[in-house]
């Protein structure tokens, strides 16, 4: 007889092999600006894109296995497309995308031995901030309706918690992509360069295809504009002297070069100074972090 295994233990396996191939990715962040919405992905490849767009005004952000996500994204388009054409173009929402994924990653996760090992983002850009759509679609078909921004694949968690204190309502292009950048960086991966970043946004000034990716000249520009906000935010370069470098009360005044100062009165004599090596660490010993984000699925 065949081994018998329960369905809600099949389940369980197939939810957590999938949890754990999605956080082996890299997290990706969307999140509404005053001009539209903007996705966010740490992505080396030149030639792989995680997010794409998927009708006039709907984009499509994905994490995981890239031959899965990239096989729902044409069937997405697939299904956008023969929509707006036997209907009308204006029938055509993120809503009624984001089910369709829904409906085909549930049947999946239920029926197929293997389920998907893929998170993805619908976002939809509208004419008042008040009306964009951006809904999240997980491995077994839940959907989640994300209002303002959404973390999601990887250490979603992490991105997630420090995303929401960064964010705020009408900010500029510049300043979302600098809370975004921030929060990507939390879980330690360092700085990323402009050939390390896949950066879009969902214009709202343009009528039609909205879709446009940040490249070359002007994704440098909005990394030099997020970094002097994220040195300022780590503390204050305006050359004080820190409080444990400052001499503390009592003592007496710091050595010249040519002899010590004379003691204060009724103070103990000060000690000779060793004339033995120093005990501190040796140069180059401080612990660092190591800033390395190591190769992982997309």
């Amino acid at each position: 007889m065949p081994f018998y295994v329960s369905p809600a233990q099949v389940m369980r396996d197939k939810a957590e092999y999938a949890r754990q191939g999605i956080a082996r990715g890299r997290s990706c962040v969307t999140l509404q600006y005053a001009g539209g919405i903007l996705m966010v992905a740490p992505n080396p490849s030149s030639a792989l894109h995680k997010i794409s767009e998927i009708y006039d005004r709907i984009a499509f952000a994905a994490v995981g296995r890239y031959n899965e996500y990239e096989n729902l994204r044409k069937a997405g388009v697939t299904y956008a497309d023969i929509t707006g054409y036997q209907f009308d173009r204006h029938d055509v929402t993120a809503r009624g995308i984001a089910n369709w994924y829904a409906q085909t990653l549930g049947t999946i996760f239920t029926d197929q031995l293997k389920p998907f090992e893929v998170e993805i983002v619908v976002a939809e850009v509208a004419a008042k901030p008040a009306d964009d759509q951006i809904y999240r679609i997980t491995f077994d078909g839940s959907v989640t309706d994300e209002p303002g921004f959404v973390a999601f694949g990887g250490q979603a968690d992490q991105v997630s918690a420090a995303l929401k204190e960064r964010y705020a309502d009408n900010m500029s292009l510049s300043e979302a992509f600098a809370a975004a950048l921030a929060a990507l960086s939390v879980p330690g991966n360092g700085e990323y360069t402009a050939a390390q970043l896949e950066v879009a946004i969902l214009d709202r000034t343009r009528d039609h295809r909205t879709f446009r990716r940040i490249r070359a000249a002007r994704l440098e520009e909005l990394l030099a504009e997020s970094r002097p906000a994220a040195e300022s935010s780590d503390g204050d370069d305006s050359g004080t002297p820190a409080a444990s470098d400052a001499p503390a009360a009592g003592e007496g005044a710091e050595p010249s070069a040519s002899g010590s100062a004379p003691p204060a009165p009724g103070s103990a004599p000060a000690r000779p100074a060793d004339s033995g090596p120093p005990t501190g660490p040796t140069p180059g010993s401080s612990d660092r972090g190591s800033g390395l984000s190591g190769g992982s699925p997309l």
